[in-house]
């Protein structure tokens, strides 16, 4: 029984395999046939943008990049071992805890639940591919509500395997749709393509492992994973690459600059399809960006770079932009760029600069580290300056102190005044009366329903501390609760304060009386 179950799993696998071979043989005639053709009208449409701007040809342009990238994925799903990419130790919780980061806007709503168990335990495959994968998995996840859920990852492990559960409280996905998951064009989604899901079937396959599916209509989806497990650690290859040499390193990374740009596409999985979404938001070019930091980096600029390094801080702490997308960009630039200097390295093939070529390893890592580090420092120190300006106009908003006159302020007082606010009023009007030179203040409690014990006897403080700096005070609007309070407490403010029944009474009194205005 157990023999039949294990050749119905292989024949299962395998006629997977097949039928994506086949859609790669579409793919590549489509892409001979199609692909051509789509640039080249891309091409002319580019042009007469150039010469009119119209809202018809930008939106013919943006259906021919959705056609071209959709030609680009089918081609990625049919054939992922076109990915020049080397195979290397992976750990899966490290990499889940990456991925979920990429979606933390997206989960103030949605309830995540992780359960990372066993976490060292490694597999042995692409890490790029199951990056991707595991990304389309948490995307459809994230999709599949409407409104609030629970989103639930869990890792496990145990000799023979890697277990990576991903479980959502979504729509679900109707039983006779079951059998297509996975297959090319198939979506449950209105605007879905169904390339997301095949390359995920594709990548645990060809990696040997198993994908299973649970659904049920209106409750959620559970996918679990099963990849075999290799102790076996594999230090990660540099890719050898086909790059043009020059004399100088500077020049080397600048007649390479497409190259390099094409390579660390390939490397930055994640952040590569939001490249638009950064340059709309926050007009910020991360290829342009990338390859000014490589030449800082490989000319040892130090001064610029840092300078570069808090430019960018602040532009994406600006713009709201999430951490987690730059904190793999540079990474991706980092690996990107070792694949290019161990390159170069082999071209110069000159075994006396084999120190020269270390110490440029260590001068390389500490630039991108600095990078980093002020990047980060300035990407802080920009939220909270942003959150201290907030913070005082708040501040500013809840205690407004107005001026009637030279000598006359008005401060009309609003909701409920609690032990951390009163100590707001307390500062702003000590401080007002000090810079400005009030010689009465009135304040209008009309608006205050409520106040604690503690706060009444602070207030009563507050108000011989205005008497003592020679401020007059005049209260107007006290409600009934609040005078219940102080009778109960014991407590008048007849000796230290002038009060008025409404705001309106002491306008009138203070502009007579006191230098009037009209």
């Amino acid at each position: 029984m157990v023999l039949d179950e294990l050749k119905n799993e292989e024949q299962r696998r395998d006629t997977h395999l097949s039928q994506l071979a086949s859609v790669g043989q579409i793919a590549a005639g489509i892409a001979h046939e199609v692909r051509n053709p789509l640039t080249a009208v891309k091409g002319f449409l580019q042009l007469l943008q150039q010469e009119e701007e119209h809202h018809y040809i930008d939106i013919a342009q943006g259906e021919l990049d959705n056609a071209l990238v959709t030609l680009n994925n089918l081609l990625q799903v049919s054939k992922p071992d076109l990915e020049d990419e080397t195979v290397q130790t992976i750990h899966l919780a490290t990499e889940l805890e990456s991925i979920l980061n990429l979606f933390l806007d997206k989960l103030y709503v949605i309830e995540l639940e992780t359960d990372f168990q066993d976490a060292d335990a490694a597999i042995v495959g692409k890490k790029n591919q199951f990056k991707k994968a595991f990304f389309n998995i948490i995307k459809n996840a994230i999709e599949s509500i409407d409104g609030t859920g629970t989103i639930t990852v869990i890792h496990q492990a145990n000799e023979k395997e890697v277990i990576v559960t991903i479980k959502d409280t979504g729509v679900g996905i109707p039983k006779e749709k079951m059998k297509l998951l996975g297959t090319p064009f198939f979506s449950t989604k209105d605007a879905g393509t169904g390339m997301g899901l095949a390359q995920v079937f594709s990548v645990v396959y060809q990696h040997g492992g198993d994908i299973s599916v649970d659904s049920e209509l209106n409750v959620g989806t559970t996918f679990t994973i099963r990849l075999p497990r290799n102790h076996k650690t594999i230090n990660r290859g540099v890719r050898k690459l086909d790059v043009v040499y020059k004399d100088s390193i500077n020049e080397f990374f600048l007649e390479n600059k497409a190259y390099f740009e094409e390579k660390l596409l390939e490397e930055a999985t994640n952040v590569k399809d939001k490249i638009k979404d950064i340059h709309k938001i926050g007009n910020i070019s991360l290829l342009d960006n990338a390859h000014k930091l490589v030449l800082y980096v490989v000319e040892e600029r130090e001064h610029e770079l840092i300078t570069f390094a808090k430019q960018e801080g602040i532009a994406w702490a600006k713009n709201s932009l999430t951490v987690a997308f730059k904190l793999e960009w540079v990474q991706a630039i980092r690996r990107t760029l070792w694949d290019f200097l161990y390159n170069y390295d082999l071209l110069l093939n000159i075994e006396s600069n084999r120190d020269d070529f270390f110490a440029l390893e260590k001068k390389v890592n500490m630039l991108l580290d600095y990078f980093l580090t002020h990047f980060f420092i300035s990407y802080s120190r920009y939220k909270d300056e942003l959150l201290e300006s907030q913070r005082q106009l708040v501040e500013n908003l809840s205690v407004p102190i107005i001026p009637i006159n030279q000598d006359t302020h008005i401060i009309p007082l609003i909701g409920g005044i609690d032990t951390i606010r009163i100590v707001t009023i307390e500062d702003k009007i000590l401080a007002s009366i000090e810079n400005e030179q009030i010689r009465t203040l009135i304040m209008d409690l009309s608006g205050v329903a409520f106040m604690e014990d503690e706060v009444i006897f602070r207030f009563m403080k507050l108000i011989e501390g205005i008497k003592m700096m020679g401020c007059q005070t005049v209260l107007t609007g006290i409600r009934a609760e609040i005078v219940k309070k102080m009778i109960a407490l014991n407590i008048s403010f007849a000796d230290i304060a002038e009060s008025k029944g409404t705001l309106q009474l002491a306008l009138k009194d203070y502009l007579v009386d006191g230098d009037a205005v009209e």
